[in-house]
């Protein structure tokens, strides 16, 4: 649309409402949003500056609930709540979301604003709730395999050994060529799990955090992703005002190249991946409540997720690929989490998108 937004300036006094967790957005009579706090921003997607001065069904379109609950409210003077109002939130230039939200509209009265609306996703205790079940889940999970990886190393290594010396054993002996093939065998398979090994072990290293920039850790990602897969085209789609964080770059390189190669493979070394930096301000992570967040989204056009693994794709061992061994998303979120962050996916075929949030600020604990 060609809407040109009148020129309207931000009320100082709608400041203390940027603390909120919940996401808010106030209207004036004629509807025009007059400020949306930055729970709103990261909610639709949408940015102040953007939003400001606009009518309200630029950013939510026109749910018939919402939109007479708004006329009733200017006209009536009483507040109301509506449940499961479905919006659209765009995902960028490759589609857009459906929201599910339960909406409180209030009449106020200020000399720039005459609705405040409160938007709740409706499955956010919900999701909540099963991010800590699933939390739970991985840590125990997690030192499962690393119990199980440190059982096998050791007579694996006895294996190894074995072979080794048998190995040298058949040097004299005159059908050797033969019976050798079978010691290398047992050689290369020893050490092909002996590297699984050691991979289910690496999460536990200790971290080295220093100052470091995740468009740089992306650029590192994308020359190696077009050495290893030429027919794959990674998009950037950067915010480049973002500041640097504290983190340990070795980790991140690794879980962020582990997503990106996983969506590659996926798409058999043929398609588009977008790598998206933002911004997200007032967001909890960890229950921190942090003032200021990266979020990276990871992009692919593939054919997504099996249906009976996506409820699992974070679990060790668990595999949609044939020959894989389930190791690379374990990893990302083992070391994501370690930043004290949060990684989620969404998938359908055609479009997979994995989120990675990560704190750029000191947060503050949250109670429950």
């Amino acid at each position: 649309m060609n809407f040109q937004a009148p020129p309207l300036e931000e009320d100082a006094s709608f400041a203390g409402l940027d603390l909120l967790s919940s996401a808010v957005i106030l209207l004036d009579s004629q509807l025009r949003i007059r400020h949306c706090n930055p729970a709103a921003e990261n909610l639709f997607s949408a940015s102040q500056r953007v939003c400001l001065g606009r009518p309200l069904a630029q950013l939510l379109g026109s749910p018939p609930a919402l939109i007479a609950a708004l006329e009733n409210v200017l006209a009536n003077k009483w507040s109301y709540t509506g449940h499961d109002i479905v919006v659209a939130r765009e995902h960028g230039a490759m589609s857009t979301e459906s929201l599910h939200l339960d909406c409180t509209v209030s009449p106020i009265e200020t000399a720039q604003a005459s609705l405040l609306l409160e938007f709740r996703p409706i499955d956010q205790q919900l999701k909540a709730a099963r991010e800590e079940r699933e939390a739970v889940q991985q840590r125990a999970n997690r030192e499962l395999i690393r119990n199980l990886a440190h059982e096998i190393k050791n007579p694996l290594g006895g294996i190894r050994g074995s072979a080794q010396l048998l190995d040298r054993e058949l040097a004299s002996m005159e059908n050797a060529p033969a019976l050798k093939e079978y010691t290398q065998v047992i050689i290369h398979e020893a050490d092909r799990l002996q590297d699984l090994m050691r991979r289910l072990l690496s999460s536990h290293r200790a971290m080295q955090p220093a100052q470091i920039s995740i468009h740089e850790i992306l650029e590192r990602v994308r020359r190696l992703i077009h050495a290893e897969f030429p027919g794959v085209r990674v998009q950037r789609d950067y915010d480049t005002s973002l500041p640097d964080i504290t983190g340990d770059r070795e980790q991140l390189i690794q879980a962020i190249l582990n997503i990106v190669r996983n969506a590659a493979q996926a798409m058999k070394g043929e398609g588009e991946i977008i790598t998206r930096t933002r911004a997200l301000r007032q967001v909890t992570l960890a229950k921190k409540r942090y003032r200021l967040a990266l979020e990276l989204q990871i992009i692919d056009n593939g054919p997504g997720i099996a249906e009976d693994i996506r409820e699992r794709i974070f679990y060790p061992l668990v595999s949609g690929r044939e020959g894989g061994t389930g190791l690379g998303l374990a990893l990302a979120q083992s070391f994501v989490q370690q930043h004290q962050g949060s990684i989620e996916a969404t998938s359908a075929p055609g479009r997979t998108c994995f989120t990675l949030r990560l704190p750029l600020q000191n947060g503050e604990k949250q109670n429950k």
